[in-house]
């Protein structure tokens, strides 16, 4: 008697797994994200607006910057209305939960493309790069990642400088900070003496401040790229905005974001 139960228990195990991932697959597939987006009306975009030129918050509270505009001309694209997006903040280090986890639909936050991160997310074709460089004090006698030997370097919780650091100055001290404006501060009041991150984004303090300099050389070479969710459901998106990015380079839109925010800084 037993055994027939047995028997009759893994029948049932059976049944309700044909029944729920065969006879009701719909249930247990995810939708495609292309086609939600569309019926939504809206595409959730995960950006650092702690990255000024490539995101911050102006005066008015609205959200601008190079990967602001790259994110209107793909909701232009793909919802011919560049005001049907929806800004959700991120930074370094939760950017690739929020679009694995689904609470962004894609992420534009100057984020470089590595082999290590491609095993967790997926990628769009590149639409600009960067190197990584030091940001010092005008007055710092530091003019090479070689004068980093047992000095205090800030680099950004999430972001490939933190893991370049470790093999480029061994005997630096990395402090790791939440966010490129509180590595500024630590810079400004002495806490630490350089921070290492993308020339792109470092030059915007340099400019806007006489009091620090970017050092000219460069130790990497960083492809941007857009994330999405590793999942089938995001293939037709990735198609669509790998579409929308060759469109923008062919029409020079890609060029033109890069004057206006790297090399005219905003």
């Amino acid at each position: 008697m037993r055994g027939l139960t047995t028997f009759f228990s893994i029948v049932f195990i059976l049944f309700v797994g044909l029944y729920f991932f065969v006879l009701r697959p719909e249930k247990y597939s995810e939708d495609d994200l292309y086609d939600e987006i569309i019926q939504r009306g809206k595409i959730r975009i995960g950006i650092n607006t702690d990255a000024k030129p490539f995101g911050f918050v102006d005066s008015a509270g609205v959200v601008q910057g190079y990967d602001a505009d790259l994110g209107r001309y793909i909701a232009q694209y793909i919802l011919n209305n560049p005001d049907k997006v929806e800004f959700i903040s991120v930074t370094p280090a939760n950017r690739m939960m929020k679009v694995s986890t689904g609470d962004v639909d894609i992420v534009i936050a100057a984020m470089t493309i590595t082999p290590q991160r491609k095993e967790i997310i997926d990628f769009s074709i590149p639409y600009d790069s960067a190197g990584q460089t030091l940001l010092v004090k005008s007055s710092s006698k530091i003019t090479s990642i070689a004068d980093l030997g047992n000095q205090n370097v800030g680099v950004i919780w999430g972001t490939t400088a933190e893991k370049n650091m470790l093999n480029l100055a061994p005997e630096a001290n990395v402090i790791g900070f939440k966010s490129y404006n509180e590595a500024y501060q630590a810079l400004k009041s002495g806490r630490i003496n350089a921070i290492t991150s993308d020339d792109t984004i470092l030059s915007g303090f340099s400019l806007e401040d006489k009091d620090v300099k970017l050092l000219p050389k460069r130790y990497s070479r960083e492809p941007y790229g857009i994330g999405f969710k590793k999942s089938k459901s995001t293939v037709k998106l990735k198609e669509e905005i790998n579409s929308a990015i060759r469109d923008m380079k062919q029409k020079n839109v890609i060029t033109r974001l890069h004057n206006k925010w790297l090399e005219g800084q905003g």
